[in-house]
């Protein structure tokens, strides 16, 4: 800031908030290339156009030494920097926002979220600080000054984290110690109402937050608080409307939830239905199918076995001997006698 101010010293009365300064400054870079063209730009980060054409026309008439480049470099790189943390730090805060309203709404309600988160994560949770008595509370944080003052035999402290809260900053000197023991006591009856609570609400903070008003005030004028149990019977009042109000659009949301939960079973159901049913179709289809292959390779088989048959039919009709007619053979006189002959021979010789 100071280094970019040397260049540009006219914008950090026109942007004095620092992240958005950074982002302006890397916008700019170098005054002197600030244009017309560049003015949408400027609008959108400054998110108001007054402030965009008083940026324009300060960097027209701006007292500020020229800048190297080398620097500018630098100046844009620090800002990158600066704007990262920026968004990170606001990241971390949204969370810690969003978690302490769910965990601890009315210590967050009282206190505010970084105290009351600081106070649960010294005391290591809820539960514990919610055991803790007033006096502990409050000078949590401060031990080692407690064991110190207790070993030189001086004052114990006042009060530790709890000093952070506005409510001790605002309180004059002398009333110090004792708006710190009353912020103390009320503290440690948040963390119980949170802790203890079926469904946590931030209208007891509120209340607490009030009534620490009013000891304020009466440190300062004189004016006497509301008692306690008034304020308390207000609180109960407002949270048991609080709390039926939560249960009932809880009620509404589980009935939305069984409803989406009986529709997805329903559909679920008709689609386990309808791929049973497409399941049992094709099933019934390949039935038909095979059986229809089956009387097919039949019919094959029946035609094929009936085939060879007439065709041995056919064979044998085509094969069917032709009779032959016997030849007569002519035998002559001569040759039967040696015939006659042969065969007694052979007779003589068996004998």
């Amino acid at each position: 800031r100071e280094w970019y101010g040397y260049h540009f010293p006219e914008l950090i009365k026109i942007v004095p908030e620092n992240s958005m300064y950074c982002r302006v400054a890397k916008f700019i870079g170098n005054r002197r290339e600030l244009s017309e063209e560049s003015l949408e730009g400027l609008e959108e980060i400054v998110m108001d156009s007054a402030k965009a054409q008083a940026i324009l026309e300060a960097s027209r008439s701006s007292m500020g030494m020229d800048i190297s480049p080398l620097d500018l470099i630098n100046i844009e790189s620090f800002s990158r920097r600066v704007i990262s943390l920026s968004d990170y730090r606001k990241g971390l805060q949204e969370y810690l926002r969003s978690k302490m309203s769910q965990v601890a709404p009315s210590l967050s309600a009282l206190i505010g979220e970084v105290v009351g988160a600081r106070l649960i994560s010294h005391a290591g949770s809820l539960t514990n600080l919610a055991k803790y008595p007033a006096s502990t509370v409050q000078i949590l944080g401060a031990e080692k000054a407690l064991f110190r003052a207790l070993k030189t035999r001086g004052n114990t402290p006042k009060y530790g984290l709890i000093f952070h809260s506005t409510f001790i900053g605002r309180a004059a000197a002398k009333n110090k110690g004792r708006i710190s023991r009353y912020l103390a006591n009320k503290c440690t009856i948040a963390s119980r109402i949170d802790c203890f609570s079926e469904v946590p609400t931030s209208v007891f903070g509120d209340k607490l937050r009030e009534q620490v008003e009013e000891r304020l005030a009466f440190y300062e004028t004189g004016e006497p608080p509301r008692k306690n149990l008034e304020v308390m019977k207000e609180a109960v009042v407002e949270a048991s409307q609080v709390v039926a109000e939560v249960k009932r659009k809880q009620e509404k949301k589980e009935k939305k939830r069984k409803k989406k939960e009986k529709r997805r079973l329903e559909a679920l159901a008709a689609a386990a239905e309808e791929l049973t049913e497409n399941s049992v179709m094709e099933t019934e289809e390949n039935d038909v199918g095979a059986k229809k292959k089956k009387k097919k390779k039949k019919q094959q088989q029946e035609e094929s076995e009936a085939e060879p048959e007439e065709n041995g039919v056919e064979e044998e009709e085509e094969e069917e001997p032709v009779p032959k007619k016997k030849r007569k053979v002519t035998v002559e006189p001569e040759q039967e006698e040696e015939e006659e002959e042969e065969k007694k021979k052979k007779k003589k010789k068996k004998k």
